[in-house]
């Protein structure tokens, strides 16, 4: 059980080692390409140390025609978040989006928020509020407002600034592909009142088809369920080996779980769920049914 940081460099330490096997380089050799100390490259690739984006690029360039170009940009991405914090949080990944608001968004957040842009795919269980990508304007205000009480007005509309534009990767070409199962609860409770619940209503069953987003509803007649042990993540990544990563939110912190078993444990946690919920046209139907009664 690790935290962001630690689980992305031992990551991307492993894919990088691979890629210089299959170039046919030895350390050695590759840190004469670049110019660096061999221990440098010892260190990276065994997640003792991070890495920046430039630094990528010099190796992937040394590594030549072995890496691909979806391999090169996700490697590069994955750098950003592999990196951890430094002196002044300068470490070269001031050029992702969400580094512009360090100010405000604790490293765990911006983590996870780098963990989101750079996934193929992300499968959530919730319990009790609409996931982020999904929710309104309104709704996301209320959800801030309520689970940081206090906060100042504008610190709130840059939280809810970084949540909307977050929801950009369901946009993206190629779009992350979204499975979410919500728990009933989700939909009857009534977060900013009736008027923004039913406006958060409508806009998930129109969300529901779109063809990256499959919702769906895990009615209260199911009972006890896996889930109730506590809201989950799992994202997965296009084109590196292992790289899968469970994300679990706790009220002062992120725990990123990356080992085998924790992984096969919670993809079948996943399917159990999602077996038990309603299928996806019944569960926009309920959606639907419920914004109107709202």
């Amino acid at each position: 059980m690790q935290h962001g940081p630690a689980v992305r460099r031992r990551k991307l330490g492993e894919e990088l080692r691979a890629l210089r096997d299959r170039s046919g380089l030895t350390s050695g050799e590759a840190a004469r390409i670049v110019g660096w100390h061999q221990s440098k490259i010892s260190r990276i690739e065994t997640g003792r140390s991070g890495v920046k984006p430039e630094d990528i690029r010099s190796l992937l360039d040394a590594y030549g025609d072995v890496v691909s170009a979806q391999q090169r940009a996700l490697l590069e991405a994955l750098s950003a978040s592999a990196a951890g914090p430094g002196p002044g949080d300068d470490t070269g990944r001031g050029r992702e989006w969400w580094h512009d608001y360090r100010g405000l968004l604790p490293q765990e957040y911006r983590d996870f928020i780098s963990l989101e842009a750079g996934a193929r795919s992300a499968r959530t269980v919730e319990l009790s509020v609409v996931p982020g990508l999904l929710q309104t304007p309104d709704y996301a205000r209320a959800v801030t407002r309520a689970a940081l009480g206090g906060l100042p007005e504008p610190k709130v509309d840059a939280l809810v600034e970084v949540r909307l534009a977050r929801q950009s990767v369901l946009r993206a070409d190629p779009p992350l592909n979204l499975s979410a199962v919500l728990d009933e609860a989700v939909l009857r409770r009534q977060i900013g009142g009736p008027g923004v619940m039913a406006e958060q209503l409508r806009h998930l069953a129109a969300v529901a088809q779109l063809p990256q987003v499959c919702l769906q509803v895990l009615p209260f007649s199911v009972g006890g369920h896996l889930g109730l042990t506590g809201p989950f993540v799992i994202f997965s990544f296009p084109d590196i080996a292992d790289l899968d990563v469970v994300v679990l939110d706790h009220l002062t912190s992120s725990l990123y779980l990356e080992r085998k078993e924790d992984l096969e444990a919670y993809g079948a946690a996943f399917r159990a769920i999602q077996a038990h919920a309603l299928p996806p046209r019944d569960s926009s139907d309920l959606i639907s049914s419920l914004a109107d009664d709202t």
